[in-house]
């Protein structure tokens, strides 16, 4: 086996072409990322997922669904799953008793994050970018009813409880953005955010989620906002943030993904514009274990994703990159250790059941 598969990519349709399979075979190539293009039904996706899995079993797959507004899949049985600013507000009721709301509030995350992974894990999905661990300041369009809260204590309990669930389900997870998105206005999609604090004033509110859940936190995607009294480079590919202070001051052992290296702010570095290339080794170089590259096969038919595994490759032949034995090792963490329910016999099961009725409205 290959020491290292740190790619995860995109397909581009309902089925896996020639090229894909050519592409996911490839031993750089550690995982896919699906997205809404890629859902026609339940039927569907579980034989894309199946597909994907035949091709080599040990390739993780991944998709963003995390309920509300990013949920990839609604339609044919999936459960319309609420924003995590529900949740907050469930927690933030008044006329209970001293506690008592927070705990149903905890509970009801629980029942989110199973219904949210077993759903998943029917169709042969393996793990979701999810939770969303961003402070709502009240700034980001793009983060918004995605957070929890503004409280990072709150945040932090309630993404615990989803966590939970999503374990309870057999779906892996993955933390998001460190050290903090909530703050900055702009839009990583399409700028670079720029996020003018200094290092306590992170680390005593948006990043305490981090550390406070560094014992359970499967994975990490940093975010693509740039710090400057810490580090001039985005989170994604600074070793300051992901080796020092992520790894060695809060004590995380788990994955780190990039986000997205196709979205605008992962495209430029030290003021210069990159190609993946050079995006994907900087992310590596950083401290990622696994990088993203999204939406790129269907850029002239997949070419930016077979530029970035060869220019890779080469990277390893000419000594720019070493593959990493432990980034693997986090990396095949990941992967489910249990067969799923599959979906007739998930809907009729009491766990299920249960969690469908704790949902909030």
């Amino acid at each position: 086996m290959n020491p290292h598969a740190p790619l995860v990519i995109d397909v581009a349709g309902h089925r896996l072409t020639t090229l894909d399979r050519q592409r996911l075979a490839h031993p750089l190539v550690g995982g896919v990322i699906l997205f809404g293009r890629n859902w026609k039904d339940r039927d569907q996706l579980t034989a894309l997922c199946r597909q994907i899995k035949a091709v080599r079993p040990d390739l993780l797959i991944a998709v963003d669904h995390e309920g509300g507004r990013v949920q990839r899949f609604r339609t044919d049985g999936f459960t319309h799953l609420p924003p995590m600013a529900t949740l907050g507000a469930l927690w933030m009721r008044e006329g209970k008793a001293e506690g008592v709301a927070a705990l149903e509030a905890t509970n009801a995350a629980t029942a989110v994050g199973y219904v949210l992974g077993a759903e998943l894990r029917a169709c042969g999905i393996d793990l979701s970018f999810a939770p969303v661990l961003d402070l709502d300041f009240g700034e980001s369009s793009v983060i918004g009813d995605r957070s929890f809260g503004r409280d990072p204590r709150m945040v932090t309990l309630l993404a615990q409880s989803l966590m939970h669930g999503l374990l309870q389900s057999g779906m892996g997870h993955c933390g998001k953005h460190f050290p903090g998105h909530g703050f900055v206005q702009a839009d990583s999609h399409l700028a670079i955010p720029v996020d003018p604090r200094g290092l306590d004033a992170i680390l005593a509110d948006d990043a305490a989620p981090y550390g406070w859940l560094s014992a359970s936190l499967q994975a990490v995607m940093p975010a693509h906002v740039i710090y400057p009294r810490v580090d001039q480079r985005p989170a994604g590919f600074s070793a300051r943030w992901l080796q020092d202070v992520l790894r060695r001051q809060l004590g995380f052992t788990g994955a780190i993904f990039s986000d997205d290296l196709s979205m605008a702010a992962a495209r430029q570095i030290d003021g210069q514009a990159v190609n993946f290339t050079t995006a994907t080794l900087a992310a590596l170089q950083a401290g990622c274990d696994l990088v993203l590259l999204c939406n790129q096969s269907v850029v002239d038919g997949g070419a930016p994703i077979d530029e970035a595994i060869d220019s890779l490759a080469r990277a390893v032949v000419e000594g720019r990159w070493q593959p990493d034995a432990v980034s693997e090792e986090r990396r095949l963490a990941l992967l489910p250790t249990a067969p799923a329910l599959p979906w007739d016999a998930l809907t009729v099961s009491p766990r299920y059941m249960q969690a469908l009725s704790l949902l909030p409205a």
